[in-house]
């Protein structure tokens, strides 16, 4: 078992081995309990609260006593708050990365990686505190002064996956909370104690009481009743496209503001030109860091067929060097839970019945723990499901490619439409696909991933509702635009 802070385990260093709720500041405890599976061992974790219509209640009815104290405070005064929480998880960055890397199963060093990202985010918004800009208007009419100013929505329900489980903590809190919000975050039922270090460092470090509230527990039985829930004012939603479409209409019926990060299927181009090393280290980085678990993650490489062979042996080659396991010296750990592995395990079996080659992997790791083999697929028809079927793990299909446009036909044929990269040493070639890639955010040379807090990141299609989160983008979801005119006279 991986182990914790001066050899505990984290069940010694989390104070109890039930994963309570937060609200109003203080630790709740429900009726129902599930327990947290660690998924590199299977063993039990901790037992978590299991919430239902009351605690969501509770939690709200807490949210919405604070909101008018915390939106009278002023921008500046808030981001001086969220900066005490930044330098206190900075402090603290060890002990939050020992309980994402027991959860998660991945390993320290990713966790503290992970971590210091979480931290980053946190000091942006807290520095948007100062700049949290409206706009001077000029107008038709003489002696007529008019500015738009920024206002909180109210409460925000803030639901997460569990990923990267601190930073998709900071990727939602922070900007609701400078922008005024009061927040219920529904945390991740597969990262619980992350959620709850995380509340407990901000209740530390000054957060008033009500402002954050933390609810654990299944989707359908608590997740619904948040966003259903007639004073909640904003909703965010981080997730599958199932879960984010089901989110939309329930929000639609109240008509509430909406930012949806949905999933992907995401494209990485290999040209002719490429510095074919360069480019296998970046695919091997975007299909299987963290288990394949990232939105955006390569699941399609689109390779020219010129290269095909050549790139082919050199990331199976690679591919195979990869190693499983929690230390820090491996590549990747577990997917997440054993509903996420047997999908994937039957999904590859489906393709392959079809005709699909599996050209490395496809097998879970036999030992315990829910290991999945890095797997790359063979003639995957372009019309299979599988490419547009999102399996979040370290699973990717080959292709080739015959020319540009060969390739932006192939990344734009998916539902989807999140992030996207290119290989190429040629400037035309980088342009052209670029601007013609149906993505939110698409690289040159790099991975698939490496969004940084001041960057918006968001997709079209299934991959989201327009939204952009981080970033200064981030402010537009989490803050209604009023315009105030005024006469001189």
């Amino acid at each position: 078992m991986v182990v914790g802070l001066r050899g505990k385990k984290m069940r010694d260093v989390i104070v109890s081995t039930v994963i309570p709720n937060r609200i109003n500041s203080e630790e709740q405890r429900t009726a129902k309990f599930f327990k947290k599976i660690n998924p590199a061992t299977e063993e039990v974790l901790f037992q978590v609260a299991r919430s239902g219509e009351n605690d969501v209640q509770l939690a709200v009815k807490s949210a919405k006593a604070a909101q008018s104290g915390w939106a009278d405070l002023s921008s500046v005064a808030r981001g001086k708050l969220l900066l005490n929480i930044a330098r206190l998880m900075e402090e603290k960055k060890s002990l939050i990365a020992e309980v994402v890397a027991q959860e998660t199963g991945k390993s320290v060093k990713d966790a503290l990686g992970e971590t210091g990202g979480a931290i980053q985010l946190a000091e942006f918004f807290a520095g948007e505190g100062m700049r949290l800009y409206g706009r001077s208007l000029n107008s038709g009419i003489a002696d007529k002064i008019t500015m738009t100013v920024r206002e909180p929505h109210g409460v925000a329900a803030l639901i997460i996956a569990a990923n990267t489980p601190i930073a998709n903590v900071a990727w939602k809190v922070f900007p609701a909370l400078i922008c005024g919000n009061t927040v219920v975050l529904k945390a991740a039922e597969d990262t619980p104690a992350t959620a709850d270090i995380f509340a407990s460092i901000a209740f530390e470090a000054g957060l008033p009481t009500g402002v954050l509230n933390v609810i654990q527990g299944y989707g359908h039985e608590c997740g619904e009743f948040l966003v259903r829930h007639p004073e909640v004012d904003v909703i965010s939603f981080t997730g599958s496209t199932r879960v984010g479409k089901v989110v939309a209409s329930i929000a639609a019926e109240n008509l509430k503001r909406v930012s949806l990060e949905l999933g992907g299927k995401n494209p990485i181009v290999i040209c002719c030109d490429a510095d074919i090393e360069k480019a296998v280290n970046w695919t091997v980085l975007s299909a299987f860091s963290n288990a394949g678990q990232r939105c955006a993650a390569a699941s399609r490489i689109l390779v020219f067929n010129d290269i095909y062979e050549e790139f082919k042996e050199k990331l199976l080659a690679k591919t195979k060097e990869l190693t499983l396991g929690t230390k820090d010296d491996n590549d990747l750990g577990p997917v997440i839970n054993k509903r996420q592995l047997d999908n994937m395990l039957a999904a590859i079996e489906d393709v392959t019945s079809r005709g699909a080659t599996i050209l490395c992997g496809g097998s879970r790791l036999k030992s315990s723990g829910y290991f999945m083999r890095p797997t790359i697929l063979e003639n995957v028809s372009e019309k299979d499901q599988l490419n547009s079927q999102e399996l979040f793990g370290p699973i990717a299909s080959l292709h080739r490619v015959i020319d540009l446009q060969h390739a932006i036909d192939l990344s734009n044929n998916t539902v989807y439409g999140l992030t996207a990269a290119i290989h190429t040493q040629n400037i035309n070639t980088a342009l052209k696909y670029t601007r013609a890639a149906r993505v939110g955010a698409v690289n040159v040379n790099a991975g698939t991933y490496g969004s940084e807090p001041h960057y918006p990141f968001g997709g079209f299609g299934a991959s989201g509702n327009g939204t952009r989160e981080p970033g200064v983008e981030a402010l537009d979801v989490y803050s209604e635009t009023k315009t105030i005119s005024t006469i001189i006279f």
